[in-house]
């Protein structure tokens, strides 16, 4: 056992952070150390006293403390606050040294970005709620435990997760010899999509918490759409409508968007996949988002593209489909500064052409997005498509070559 864990659990034991305005950083900082011991004393003040025994985060410019010159950051870059130190030490103990790391990857560091640079953070910014207005009247120590508290839920909630995922992914392994035909029947459910999108399984099955049996297709890697799908006329329907259209006794209901159909026998669920699979032809959309009437460089890529899927297994019923931009706003000249133009639309209006734009290149879950340069109009697309988890492709020119490179996540 470390020394910090031992100061965290001992008897008695405190620590000191800074009074005022607080932050999600120190806020979780404070749950961390109540989860591990929640006798632990949370002192707030401006000045650390000098006869203090405890831990000190966030304050002080010690170990725990991120806002010296020679502050810690991470090998990719990412600097550490008060939180990511803390949890450095002390996360393992909590979620064993792999569940840390990657809970450190996906939780930890976007507050560390958060506190260290102001970058968004909808946690950060939750957290940041709870302190007082500035007009209001009261005692913001009051304010601080109260999100306090509420960080210790979240964290409380968190953790079970995590644990709950590596067991789903120990049963999951378990399961696996089950399989037949891409199709994986459990004996219940078990979160598993993620764990077998690389996998050869195209449908699990599993008993329904309402009786009967579930399936659900499993999506491709990196893509929005499913390896496979059930047929499209079977969408939407139930009851007798759906047991007509399938030739299945106890066809129960399949969901209009395609992600789960239920039924009452697992022979039924079995055929059910079965039929979908015969049924299923690969004829994967790939939109090109381009500048109407105007050649450029990315054309150049998509017409090799368009001979390369042809002879690719699996892609020979590839549609690339091309849209184009919309109208380029009318652009005014800004009247307070002067040395820039600003496009004369709304902001309200601006998002909502893109929104609009969204909708028609999602119609066609597209497996990627070839997206042509010209960022004033195509920047705000990509957003989106990242965040609709849709991978955009880009040209760039290598010597002779123009290639198609993948925007990588996060960008």
């Amino acid at each position: 056992m470390s020394s910090l864990i031992e100061m965290v659990k001992k008897k008695e034991g405190k620590a000191f952070t800074h009074g005022g305005k607080f932050h999600a950083d120190d806020v979780f900082s404070a749950a961390l150390l109540l989860y591990l011991n929640p006798e632990i004393e949370i002192v707030r003040g401006n000045t650390v006293p000098e006869d203090f025994d405890g831990i000190v985060f966030d304050i002080g410019r010690g170990e725990f403390d991120h806002h010296q010159k020679d502050s810690r950051i991470r090998e990719n870059g990412i600097p550490f606050a008060a939180f990511g130190l803390l949890w450095e030490k002390l996360g393992e103990e909590i979620l064993g040294e792999e569940l840390a790391l990657r809970f450190d990857a996906d939780f930890v560091q976007p507050l560390d970005q958060n506190d260290n640079t102001g970058e968004r953070n909808e946690m950060a910014s939750l957290i940041g709620d709870f302190n007082l207005s500035w007009d209001e009247e009261g005692n913001n120590d009051e304010a601080f435990y109260e999100a306090v508290k509420l960080a210790g839920n979240v964290l409380e909630n968190k953790f079970a997760k995590y644990r709950g995922n590596e067991r789903a992914d120990q049963q999951v392994a378990e399961f696996m010899d089950q399989a037949e035909d891409g199709i994986l029947v459990m004996p219940r459910f078990v979160p598993c999509q993620k764990k077998l999108t690389d996998t050869e399984i195209e449908f699990i099955v599993f008993p329904s918490n309402r009786g009967g049996y579930c399936i659900q297709p499993l999506k491709k890697p990196g893509s929005m759409n499913y390896k496979c799908d059930f047929p499209g006329e079977w969408l939407g329907l139930e009851g007798e409508e759906l047991q007509k259209v399938t030739g299945l006794a106890s066809a129960n209901f399949c969901h209009k968007g395609g992600f789960i159909m239920t039924v009452g026998k697992i022979e039924d669920a079995k055929e059910a996949c079965k039929i979908s699979r015969r049924a299923y032809v690969n004829a994967p959309v790939i939109i090109y988002y381009k500048e109407r009437d105007k050649e450029s460089l990315t054309d150049i890529a998509v017409k090799n593209l368009e001979e390369k899927v042809k002879m690719v297994a699996g892609m020979e019923h590839t549609t690339i489909k091309r849209m184009y931009f919309p109208e380029m706003p009318r652009l005014i000249e800004d009247e307070k500064d002067g040395f820039y133009d600003k496009i004369d639309m709304k902001k309200e209006d601006w998002k909502n052409m893109q929104k609009k734009e969204l909708k028609k290149i999602l119609k066609y879950k597209p497996e990627a997005v070839v997206m042509e340069s010209g960022m004033l109009m195509n920047y705000p697309m990509i957003h989106l498509l990242r965040k609709k988890h849709v991978p955009v492709l880009m040209a760039v020119q290598e010597g002779e070559k123009v290639r198609l490179v993948r925007v990588p996540s996060g960008s």
